[in-house]
């Protein structure tokens, strides 16, 4: 599987945006997929991740209800809809699949993205 993110940008605190990762392969569907971010000087960090059924799981003090994650099992894309951002989101944004969720719950990823910057001024 090989993962394109896009998306990114530069927003005004308050805005939002919206992150595509494009997955190749026709084994899309058997990942978890999940978004992570690192912000400069930070650790990676988890943001969300979806199962092929729809089910998601957040990092709830990271996104505290303002992000959405959604999947396209038939155009293989996973998306990260980002609402009233803020500065502290600025971040480079990762898509990354796991081949379980067990395996995402340890942090093991299989294939990642090559990250797209999402900058929110102040």
């Amino acid at each position: 599987v090989q993962l394109q993110a896009s998306g990114g940008g530069l927003v005004q605190a308050g805005g939002s945006l919206r992150v595509t990762c494009a997955a190749s392969g026709r084994t899309f569907g058997n990942y978890v997929m999940s978004w992570l971010r690192q912000a400069p000087g930070k650790e990676r960090e988890f943001v969300a991740a979806i199962a092929w059924g729809g089910s998601t799981t957040y990092n709830v003090d990271a996104v505290k209800g303002r992000f959405t994650i959604s999947r396209d099992n038939v155009r293989n894309t996973v998306s990260l809809q980002m609402n009233s951002l803020q500065p502290e989101d600025t971040a480079v944004y990762y898509c990354a699949a796991a081949r379980s969720e067990n395996r995402r719950r340890l942090g093991i990823y299989d294939y990642w993205g090559q990250g797209t910057q999402v900058t929110v001024s102040s």
